[in-house]
C-alpha cells in the first residue's frame, strides 16, 4: 500500500514562504484572506464620485475587484509581496523638478517595467513553494488583472493606506512595488499595522494640482500620473499649468512623505535608470520621432503612455518653461504633427512662451 502522505504543517509552510522570499528579491511579505468587504465600500465610493476619471475598467469589474477569489476558483489566502525600487540618487529628484528645461519622469518608470520584473519573480516562488508541498493551487499577479493590491497589501501588514492612498511602510516608506500569489493554501494570516500617518498632511499640501481632496482620497481627474499616462486625448487648460515638467507620472507626494526617509535602496539592476532618462532635456525629447520613442522606451513601463501623449505631455511641459528661443523652436517643429491632440497642445505651448517673452521685455498685451 502506498503511504498516506504527511499532512502539512501550514504554520510552518508559511514561516519557511517568509524565509524564501527574500531569495527572490522580495524585501517584505504577509499573508492575508481575501475579504475585502470594507475596501468595497470604499471602491463603490470612489467610482460614484466619478474620481476614476476616463479608467472604464475599474468599474467594468468592479465586482471581480473586492472578490479576488473570483479569479482564481478556490483561492482563500494571498500571499502578499513588495519590492524595493528607490534609488540612491532619488532625494535628486528634486534638482529635475527645479529645472524647468528639463523632463521629470516618475522615479519608479525609469528602469525595467516592474510588471516583467516581478511576475517573473513571482513565478519562481510558486515554484518554490510548489516543490516543497507538491501541486498547488495559485495564480500570480502584479498590478495586473482587476485585483486591489493595496487592501490586500495593507491587510497583509506591508504597511498602512496613507492620506495619499498609496501603501506606507514605517521601513521602506512607499518606494517599492506590490505582488501577489492567490492560493489556495489555508495558510496562517498576519495581522495589518496602525495607520502612522498622525497629523501629517505633507502629501495633501504638496500636490501641484490638488488632486488628493481630503485623506485617504484621490480624485484621479486631477492627478498629474492619470493625466500623463492614463487619459488620453485633451487635458484640461486649468490643470496644464500645475504640471510643470512633469511629463510621466508624479512623486511630489512620496517626495515630501517623512516617512521616505526610511526608504531602502533597490539592489535591483533591472530598476537602474535606462536611455539617460533621470533628467533629460525636455527639448531633445521632444525630437524623438515614434521609432526612437519605441526604441529608446523598450521594455519599459513609459510605453504606457503611447508616443501622441508622450508629445502632448512635453510640449505641455515645453509651454511651462521659461522663455527661451530653443523652446519656442522645439514646439514649432510640431506645429504640423498628424494629430490633433499633439497640434492643440503645441499651440497653447507657444501661447504660454509668447506670454513670457512679452512680459520679460515689458511688451503690453
Amino acid at each position: 500500500m502506498p503511504e498516506t502522505p504527511a499532512p502539512i504543517d501550514y504554520a510552518q509552510l508559511a514561516a519557511n514562504i517568509k524565509r524564501w522570499a527574500g531569495d527572490f528579491g522580495f524585501q517584505d511579505i504577509g499573508i492575508t484572506d481575501l475579504d475585502l468587504s470594507e475596501a468595497e465600500v470604499g471602491l463603490h465610493e470612489y467610482l460614484a464620485a466619478g474620481h476614476h476619471g476616463s479608467m472604464t475598467w475599474l468599474q467594468d469589474r468592479a465586482h471581480m475587484r473586492s472578490h479576488p477569489d473570483t479569479l482564481h476558483a478556490g483561492a482563500i489566502r494571498a500571499i502578499c509581496v513588495s519590492m524595493n525600487f528607490a534609488q540612491a540618487n532619488i532625494k535628486q529628484a528634486w534638482e529635475v523638478l527645479h529645472d524647468d528645461q528639463k523632463a521629470y519622469i516618475s522615479r519608479y518608470a525609469l528602469g525595467r517595467d516592474y510588471h516583467k520584473v516581478l511576475r517573473k519573480r513571482l513565478q519562481k516562488f510558486a515554484d518554490r513553494i510548489q516543490a516543497h508541498v507538491g501541486p498547488f493551487g495559485y495564480r500570480a499577479f502584479c498590478d495586473s488583472a482587476p485585483i486591489m493590491e493595496k487592501p490586500l497589501a495593507q491587510k497583509a501588514g506591508l504597511g498602512w493606506r496613507g492620506k495619499h492612498t498609496l501603501t506606507l511602510s514605517r521601513t521602506a516608506g512607499s518606494y517599492f512595488f506590490l505582488g501577489e500569489i492567490l492560493t489556495d493554501l489555508p495558510l496562517p494570516i498576519d495581522a495589518p499595522v496602525p495607520d502612522y500617518c498622525g497629523s501629517c498632511t505633507r502629501c495633501i499640501t504638496a500636490c501641484p494640482t490638488g488632486a488628493i481632496v481630503s485623506p485617504y482620497k484621490l480624485d484621479a481627474r486631477r492627478c498629474i500620473a492619470y493625466l500623463t499616462i492614463e487619459h488620453k486625448g485633451s487635458i484640461d487648460s486649468e490643470l496644464r499649468p500645475l504640471m510643470g515638467n512633469r511629463i510621466f507620472g508624479c512623486d511630489d507626494c512620496q517626495l515630501v512623505c517623512p516617512w521616505n526617509k526610511y526608504a531602502q535602496i533597490t539592489m535591483e539592476a533591472d530598476f537602474a535608470p535606462r536611455s539617460g532618462l533621470e533628467g533629460p532635456q525636455l527639448a531633445d525629447l521632444f525630437a524623438w520621432d515614434e521609432a526612437t520613442y519605441l526604441a529608446k522606451t523598450e521594455g519599459m513601463s513609459i510605453r504606457r503612455a503611447g508616443y501622441e501623449s508622450w508629445l502632448r505631455n512635453i510640449a505641455i511641459a515645453l509651454g511651462n518653461a521659461a522663455y527661451a528661443p530653443d523652446v519656442a523652436a522645439a514646439l514649432n517643429t510640431r506645429l504640423d504633427h498628424p494629430s490633433e491632440v499633439v497640434r492643440e497642445h503645441v499651440l497653447w505651448a507657444l501661447a504660454q512662451q509668447d506670454e513670457k517673452h512679452r512680459e520679460a521685455n515689458g511688451i503690453l498685451p
